[in-house]
Parts: C-alpha cells; sequence; structure tokens
C-alpha cells in the first residue's frame, strides 16, 4: 500500500515522502497514530502543490539576496572610531556595530551573525567583508574605519 507520511518516521522515511508499506502495517500502526494518510490522487496533488510552493519560495528569498548583495557591493560603511595620542584606537569595530551603522546610514538590514568577521577591526583603513546572505549568495561589503578627528 503507497502512503504519504505525515511525520518522520524512524525506518520507514521523512515527512511528506511517499513510501510502500504492507496493508496491516498502514492500518494497524500509521493510520491510528496519524503518521500516514493514504496517497490518493488528492493527497499526490497537496503534496506536488506544497513542494511546488516550497521552491517558490526559496526561489523568491534567494533573488531577495542577490539584490541585497548588488547593493551592498556598491556601498560603503564609513565607522569613526577614537583613538589616543599614539595614533592607536580605543577599543575595536565588531559585526554588531557595521551592522548597526548599515543600517542607519544605508536603510539595509543584516544580521550581525551573516557578517563575516574573523577578528574585530582594531586599525584604521579599508577593509572589504563578506555577508552571508542565502546559501550560495555571499555579498561584498567595504568597511572604511576612520578617526573621529
Amino acid at each position: 500500500m503507497k502512503v504519504i507520511l505525515l511525520a518522520d518516521v524512524k525506518g520507514q522515511g521523512k515527512k511528506d515522502e511517499v513510501i510502500n508499506v504492507s496493508d496491516g502495517y498502514a492500518r494497524n500502526f500509521l493510520f491510528p497514530k496519524k503518521l500516514a494518510i493514504e496517497a490518493d490522487a488528492k493527497a499526490m496533488n497537496d503534496i506536488k502543490n506544497k513542494e511546488a510552493s516550497r521552491q517558490h519560495k526559496i526561489e523568491v528569498e534567494r533573488n531577495a539576496a542577490k539584490e541585497i548583495a548588488q547593493k551592498l557591493s556598491e556601498i560603503q560603511v564609513v565607522i569613526k572610531i577614537q583613538s589616543g595620542s599614539d595614533g592607536r584606537t580605543y577599543g575595536s569595530v565588531t559585526a554588531k556595530e557595521i551592522a548597526e551603522t548599515l543600517e542607519k546610514s544605508h536603510r539595509i538590514e543584516i544580521d550581525k551573525r551573516k557578517i563575516v568577521l574573523d577578528a574585530p577591526i582594531k586599525a584604521y583603513g579599508t577593509y572589504s567583508l563578506d555577508v552571508k546572505l542565502y546559501p550560495e549568495v555571499i555579498g561584498k561589503i567595504t568597511v572604511v574605519v576612520t578617526d573621529v578627528k
């Protein structure tokens, strides 16, 4: 008997998979526990529509991430930090500060965890950083660290 799993079943398959099981297993175990439904035409059509909807959503999110990556490559984020008389900076620039400055100055909201920063920035200069926007979509952002003066 062909059934569609409504939940993960150990040893059988994952949710929304169509599998073949014995009639007794389906009637006595899967159906009473609401772990599966019979794979009729209506249920198969519903599964197909769900998958198409999921693929469309993924595509829309990927395109939005590509647009943001394009915007990021065209802008610079300028962060001003203080320094002592010897030219050394007080503190450092973190991914959180970069994300906040990006939102304030350019109205682009990015989670600080998506900014790839090996170590906090502790010197003046221009830095090119990666931003992981979506799987397989990585944007580049230019961060310019200058003195407050």
